[in-house]
């Protein structure tokens, strides 16, 4: 699985998994399966219900229109169920994947029924080879409807540890250094550990001091230790100390 970096509108990064091309052709198997289980219940209501009858006796314009009316479940299935579902469709939501954008907004309508208008390429047309390629060679696993709706498609699917939560590991003894860490919220707190362990991976001192400068803006706390790592450490503990203790 590749990784996914997303920059939101407050320049955070925030790293996601890309959905596997497994994941996304399963996933659009099953939404086939369901679009076809509805064609066979629509076929099955005209024949027995005696619609089809009165259809024969019907203009050919007017029969057109009713069939068209029967299947636009169909057409605008995939718009419909991500609108719905804020980028899922039943069959995305059964392998826990999900359009994003890319640039941290929630997708919007515009979003998707760019994706959708992109089926006919990717998809219907080619049979499914220009999605693949696309999705295969890109850089963030999207296929074309995503390079110009500005999407991708991530994976819910997570191991969670300690060290994907905004929790600490802290002794029963802890003395806080910073009382003011309180005024952090849980998002705030979930972002700077996030940036610190990826700043640690990289050994990124820039990102480790922006994120302590920032913490002393916020919070109105001084860096007592002196050592910009040993100060968010520090920073982590005592908001776990104290939301657990409040």
């Amino acid at each position: 699985m590749s990784e996914l970096s997303i920059n939101t509108t407050q320049n955070v990064n925030i790293n996601f998994t890309a959905a596997t091309i497994g994941q996304r052709i399963l996933a659009f198997g099953t939404d086939l399966l369901i679009m076809i289980a509805y064609m066979i219940i629509i076929v099955m209501f005209i024949n027995y219900s005696g619609l089809g009858d009165a259809m024969g006796k019907m203009d050919p314009w007017s029969g057109a229109a009713i069939m068209i009316v029967l299947f636009i479940p169909i057409t605008f299935y995939s718009i419909f169920f991500e609108s719905l579902f804020e980028g899922q469709t039943l069959g995305k939501r059964l392998l826990k994947i999900k359009v994003v954008k890319i640039d941290g907004y929630q997708a919007s309508f515009g979003d998707y029924f760019v994706r959708w208008l992109f089926r006919l390429v990717d998809i219907v047309f080619s049979s499914g080879t220009v999605g693949f390629i696309s999705i295969v060679v890109s850089e963030k696993s999207q296929r074309l409807g995503d390079m110009a709706a500005g999407t991708a498609i991530i994976s819910l699917k997570s191991d969670i540890s300690i060290n994907s939560t905004i929790l600490e590991d802290i002794n029963d003894g802890y003395v806080p250094v910073y009382s003011s860490v309180i005024k952090l919220s849980d998002n705030d707190v979930r972002i700077i550990k996030e940036n610190f362990q990826r700043a640690k991976k990289h050994n990124d001192h820039d990102l480790i001091k922006k994120l302590s400068v920032k913490i002393e803006s916020v919070t109105g706390i001084k860096n007592q230790s002196g050592n910009d790592t040993d100060f968010i450490k520090t920073v982590l503990k005592d908001y776990n100390f104290y939301t657990q203790n409040m």
